[in-house]
């Protein structure tokens, strides 16, 4: 099933990139290396990976500004490439800047083989849905959700959302009026076997009220949030 899938490995220490790539290939993926930023970038727009596994700490350009650079483009943008962080970095600040980056999970070092490969099976299942031949769209007043091509825009523009953040915004806006608890947005927005720190909703939140405006979103204290319609 594996055997189409390319994933890019990027890290600067080659017993890593090396052991991962060799559990990977036993699964039956397509693996392709890099071990500086610089390089990194070279071999993904080389090879189109569906998925890059990226360390942050790195020569010439870091992982954030990897992630960056690639979310940029119209061929890794937000519905095209899964990037996941892999790091021995896992204060809450450093996951929170990733995820603000645009990568899609933050998976901290080590981590045994077997729940690295649980963890990018889950994803590549979460981000294989197709989208359905009849357009979705959610619209209220100046805000326009498109939910199959993923596009925001206000007032008539297009605004730029990490996946995450169009992901809780279309979560939000698809039950106006309704309270979402936290613990729902855990779920449905970041998966059950993703750790993200305590204010990564928060973050995400306050992203989404200075890009389609503060009267959208409601906070319900000690309880979640609510879309207003």
């Amino acid at each position: 099933m594996n055997e189409k899938i390319k994933i890019l490995v990027v890290d600067d220490e080659p017993d890593i990139v090396e052991m991962l790539s060799y559990n990977l290939i036993r699964e039956g993926y397509e693996v392709f290396t890099a071990y500086n930023g610089e390089e990194a970038i070279i071999k993904a727009h080389e090879h189109k990976p569906k998925l890059i596994l990226l360390d942050i700490m790195m020569p010439k350009l870091d992982g954030m500004q990897v992630c960056e650079q690639l979310r940029s483009k119209p061929e890794f943008a937000i519905n095209k490439c899964i990037i996941v962080f892999l790091t021995a970095r896992s204060e809450d600040y450093s996951q929170i800047a990733g995820l603000e980056a645009g990568a899609d999970d933050y998976i901290t070092k080590p981590i045994k083989p077997k729940v690295l490969l649980a963890r990018i099976q889950s994803l590549l299942r979460r981000f294989s849905t197709e989208p359905s031949d009849e357009t979705q769209k959610l619209i209220f007043d100046d805000l326009v959700i498109d939910i199959d091509k993923r596009l925001v825009f206000t007032e008539g523009k297009e605004i730029k959302l990490p996946r995450k953040e169009f992901d809780l915004l279309v979560l939000l806006a698809s039950k106006p009026g309704q309270v979402i608890s936290r613990e729902s947005i855990y779920t449905k927005v970041w998966g059950n076997d993703v750790v993200v720190g305590d204010r990564t909703i928060d973050v995400h939140i306050r992203k989404l009220r200075e890009k389609v405006g503060e009267k959208y979103i409601d906070t319900i204290k000690g309880v979640g949030y609510k879309f207003l319609d």
